[in-house]
């Protein structure tokens, strides 16, 4: 669940990418709706979301070790992104009545052609919004979407310790599959970072 996105196109072929697209399911052309009320609801993200997700994310960058960034993302900054990874992989945000809440997406695992079936997953939650359940329906929903595309497994990383983000992972099916030692530096200490996965 770090944020560090890849943001670079993927070096894998025009042949590989259609044979991807090929294999995607109905489903991912359905919009996306659910709900814990019926005035709280997911869907598909888009650039207009780009001020509240950076607002979001800024939190986690300027006060925690949960992402690797440093420095704030402004919301041009997020447009890019966003409009980058809606190009091919799933993007959802959580609305409490027109509110965003929360927002979860996919990314390349790796941009090599035989790591297509697998991507990386990453949640955050407004701050205030925390333990409420909108990250097991964001992070269900993305998972879902994802095996509808197709997708064989999916990984999260985590800044040890997040005993939050772990719970998370586990409740939604994810086993931890790596760990390694003092690869972040931030706040002037050493982070490890564990990695989760799940096969579908």
């Amino acid at each position: 669940m770090l944020g560090i996105t890849p943001l670079s196109v993927s070096s894998c072929s025009k042949e590989c990418l259609l044979h991807k697209l090929s294999r995607r399911s109905a489903k991912h052309r359905t919009p996306a709706a659910c709900s814990m009320e019926q005035r709280d609801m997911i869907r598909d993200a888009n650039p207009n979301d780009a001020e509240p997700i950076a607002r979001i994310y800024n939190h986690y960058i300027e006060k925690t070790i949960i992402t690797f960034e440093e420095m704030p993302i402004f919301a041009e900054a997020m447009r890019s992104r966003i409009e980058t990874i809606t190009e091919r992989l799933p993007w959802h945000v959580f609305e409490i009545d027109g509110r965003l809440a929360g927002y979860a997406y996919a990314s390349e695992w790796n941009g090599r052609c035989a790591y297509r079936y697998s991507a990386e997953s990453t949640v955050y939650l407004d701050s205030d919004e925390a333990g409420k359940g909108i990250g097991t329906q964001l992070y269900r929903h993305l998972l879902s979407e994802l095996e509808s595309r197709s997708f064989h497994s999916v990984i999260g990383g985590i800044a040890i310790l997040n005993p939050a983000s772990v719970a998370l992972h586990e409740k939604c099916g994810f086993r931890q599959v790596a760990l390694f030692k003092e690869v972040g530096w931030k706040f002037e200490r050493w982070i490890d970072v564990g990695y989760w996965q799940i096969i579908f």
